[in-house]
């Protein structure tokens, strides 16, 4: 039970706070005496504030805005694990604030006569928890190998976006300090404020810019990872600049001997967390087996353990967060220690402490004072703009020099030097220690709300990953020479792809080296527990192997294909760890950066090796979609029932066929099985599927399809190929071909679309399941079909 102290004054205003109150029924003549309790008040506040934050966002979702910027109105963010809607709990806070109800002012003096027991005490208590625990899970989350990952480039870009507007904004701080307005602030502190406000500009939070990229879908993309690993460099010199500037502020108000202990500190606290703390984590990873749970008793003891080092860095003059983020920081990020704490404490932070958090920092936020005191704001306000200036062209300068283009350099500079809710939490810190003053403090809210609706909108029109596909080279197996490399890109979700898409590459082994294959292998993981994605060459001799033997096992089967194969092929691996959403952005890249001519990715429709249906993983369907939208390069969907690569098949040789129907996906088909009749345990045929009402017609598909049914006609040319036509009259008709022609083949060969076909499959149409197999595709893929043909399902990549 909680325990109610009063002490009355003469006008029986309580001098101590309660806690719990007996309900309206306590004062039925005044109800609102209930608010009069701790417990009461702070429910009503949280009730206040995420009312208006859905309301707002109601109206701000239909102008295209982000939850973020409604917190912020309201008072600030209210989060989506995967997407922070800042901007609706921005707006939440400005109208909780004194522009109109003014929430903290009405509830500060309704606990207590005592200032530091006002009503808003709960509240900042849960406001500094939020913060204390996302700043935790951001710094878990955050791979430390991701600044490592790119180049210099984003070294370069780190180090000049930070030190020159850092260094031009001190050369300027003190211009017209003999103007500063006594009554406004003193001079030393006027000074310190211009301090603040250079170094919160020309510091970049790594928080910021995974938001944005996490609100523009472009984590994954090069562009993202340049981004993420500029801001990690800037984010760390940004650090240590604050860490050393409250040092210095402690040496200089209060006492040396205080910051010289307060140093001596900070340096225990480091080795602690280095020397202790991180083998600890280690030990506890290491005793955890693998794909099991970690025990609830190190998840707490990490809790406690974070906790802790807020209180211990609070009591030596540093910020509450920078323990934690220490913390977070040494924790091995993803499973099983980094993902359990994030399963743990991810929803209960994002979604209830920090909207609470950011609507409590910015119902500080006070307009009228930017009007009243803009004189006295004026400067700051310059050296603000001149800091972002300086740090634009920081930015630009160096990708210009790498010959980046010329949007996308300006789309990154932008990025970097943009603020969201993260930094509103360091600006209500400097407002607390009095080193900036409200006036501008409510200006740096407002330039941050600003930054939240504006950004993505400036980045999406700046940078579209589409567009580095336009005038991309045609990559597609139809427009190779006939003795050119082949390229393909094979993907592996689990450990049943592995067998299935092996079994696909050796189709095209060859004795002949002049066929050679160059296959890439990406291993696709989920990402857990951390937010930056990664993409790992297992080829380089590095130490970014994952300790993972499904990935291990990955790696042991196609090393052992490249032995096997008649020295044909070469095989590269990889391994992608990215959010679900994101990994159609990996294999894009990477099929751009190995120019492959086809991607070679499993369906989501899975069958047991006898051939019965098993289950349908909508994950995998939804990145196949994305796939064949944005492939840069033509694509194959294998449908596999396990019947053409079982070892225990007593044939000698694998029954191919592809079904002709026309239509460039159909040529792309032609031309896969073209290069699978080198090799000499497969047999193909190709059968034509054809109207009895067809003509001929200048039309330029129709002509290509005329040429390679030409070609194939000719024994010459393909007397590997055994090639028949069938005449059908519509799509009842094509489809008990097809199932008829499925009990005969081991593997069939079909395009996703036919072109201009004569042939109407309009009645087939209505009745397709799986649209992203096409429609013969479908038919092959249905569950009901008795047969247990695989379909290897191929659309072709166009030149834009």
């Amino acid at each position: 039970m909680f325990m109610n102290t009063t002490t009355y004054f003469e006008d029986c205003r309580p001098l101590l706070f309660n806690i719990s109150s007996n309900g309206i029924w306590e004062n039925l003549k005044s109800p609102d005496v209930i608010f009069g309790y701790s417990l009461p008040l702070m429910e009503i506040q949280i009730l206040l504030i995420f009312t208006s934050v859905v309301m707002t966002h109601m109206f701000l979702r239909c102008i295209g805005i982000s939850h973020i910027g409604s917190y912020m109105i309201v008072s600030i963010p209210n989060f989506n694990p995967n997407k922070i809607p800042i901007f609706s709990y921005s707006q939440a806070g400005l109208i909780m604030g004194p522009q109109l109800f003014d929430l903290r002012e009405k509830s500060t003096w309704k606990l207590s006569l005592d200032p530091i027991m006002n009503g808003n005490g709960p509240l900042r208590s849960f406001s500094a928890c939020g913060f204390m625990m996302f700043t935790f899970l951001m710094s878990l989350r955050t791979s430390r190998r991701v600044v490592f990952n790119n180049g210099p480039l984003p070294v370069v870009i780190g180090i000049l976006t930070f030190i020159v507007p850092l260094v031009v904004g001190l050369c300027f701080r003190n211009v017209l300090a003999d103007n500063i307005n006594p009554h406004y602030m003193p001079p030393k502190k006027a000074l310190a404020e211009r301090t603040v406000i250079i170094a919160t500009q020309s510091s970049i939070l790594l928080p910021t810019i995974t938001y944005f990229l996490s609100e523009l879908n472009i984590l994954n993309s090069e562009f993202g990872r340049l981004a993420l690993s500029a801001s990690v460099i800037n984010d760390i010199l940004g650090v240590s600049f604050i860490v050393l500037a409250y040092s210095l502020g402690t040496y200089k108000n209060m006492s040396h001997s205080t910051a010289y202990i307060d140093l001596i500190a900070v340096i225990i606290f480091f080795l602690l967390v280095f020397f202790v703390v991180k083998p600890a984590a280690e030990w506890i990873v290491q005793q955890t087996p693998e794909n099991k749970p970690v025990a609830n008793i190190y998840v707490h003891a990490v809790t406690l353990t974070v906790l802790g080092s807020a209180v211990y860095t609070t009591v030596f003059h540093m910020k509450y967060v920078l323990g934690p983020v220490m913390i977070g920081l040494v924790i091995p990020e993803g499973p099983p220690l980094g993902s359990a704490l994030e399963a743990k404490y991810e929803k209960l932070t994002l979604n209830v402490f920090l909207p609470i958090s950011i609507a409590l920092s910015t119902m500080r936020c006070d307009i009228t004072r930017i009007v009243y005191e803009l004189d006295d704001i004026l400067y700051n306000i310059f050296l603000m703009v001149l800091t972002i200036a300086l740090k634009l062209v920081a930015g630009i300068a160096p990708c210009l020099y790498c010959k980046l283009p010329l949007k996308e350099s300006i789309a990154v500079s932008i990025l970097l030097s943009c603020k969201s809710f993260p930094e509103i939490f360091f600006y209500e810190s400097t407002l607390d220690d009095k080193y900036i003053s409200q006036a501008t403090y409510s200006f740096l809210i407002l330039y941050t709300l600003l930054n939240s609706g504006i950004v993505p909108v400036v980045i999406r029109s700046l940078y579209d990953p589409k567009r580095k596909y336009i005038g991309y080279q045609k990559r597609n197996i139809f427009s190779l020479k006939p003795n050119s490399d082949l390229r393909i890109l094979t993907c592996v979700h689990k450990p049943g792809n592995i067998s299935r898409a092996i079994s696909v590459i050796q189709l095209f082994s060859s004795p002949n080296q002049e066929f050679p294959i160059i296959v890439t292998v990406l291993h696709l993981v989920k990402l857990v527990g951390q937010i930056v994605p990664i993409l790992i060459s297992h080829d380089k001799k590095s130490k970014q192997l994952i300790n993972n033997s499904y990935i291990h096992t990955v790696n042991l089967a196609f090393s052992q294909l490249m032995q096997e194969s008649f020295d044909s092929e070469s095989v590269a691996m990889f391994t992608a760890l990215s959010h679900e959403n994101l990994m159609h952005e990996d294999i894009c890249m990477l099929a751009l950066d190995q120019t492959t001519s086809m991607i070679v990715v499993p369906s989501g429709r899975t069958w047991t090796i006898h051939g019965e249906f098993m289950s349908d993983d909508v994950a995998i369907r939804r990145l196949n979609m994305s796939l064949l939208e944005r492939s840069p390069c033509s694509i194959g969907i294998l449908v596999d029932r396990g019947q053409f690569m079982r070892k225990d098949k007593r044939k000698d040789y694998i029954n191919v066929c592809a079904i002709f129907i026309g239509g460039k996906d159909d040529r792309e088909a032609l031309s896969l099985v073209n290069r699978m009749k080198h090799n000499p345990k497969v047999q193909v045929a190709v059968i034509r599927l054809m109207s009895n009402q067809e003509t001929e017609s200048t039309n330029w598909d129709y002509i290509l399809d005329h040429e390679v049914i030409k070609e194939l006609k000719d024994p010459e040319s393909n007397k590997n190929i055994a090639y028949t036509e069938r005449i059908v009259t519509g799509g009842p008709e094509v489809a008990t071909m097809v199932r008829l022609l499925s009990e005969e083949y081991d593997l069939m060969v079909v395009g996703r679309n036919h072109g201009m076909s004569s042939l109407d499959f309009s009645g087939l149409l209505e009745w397709m399941e799986l649209p992203e197999l096409g429609v013969i595709g479908d038919l092959l893929a249905v569950r009901d079909l008795r047969s247990s043909v695989s379909v290897l399902i191929v659309q072709q990549r166009h030149q834009a």
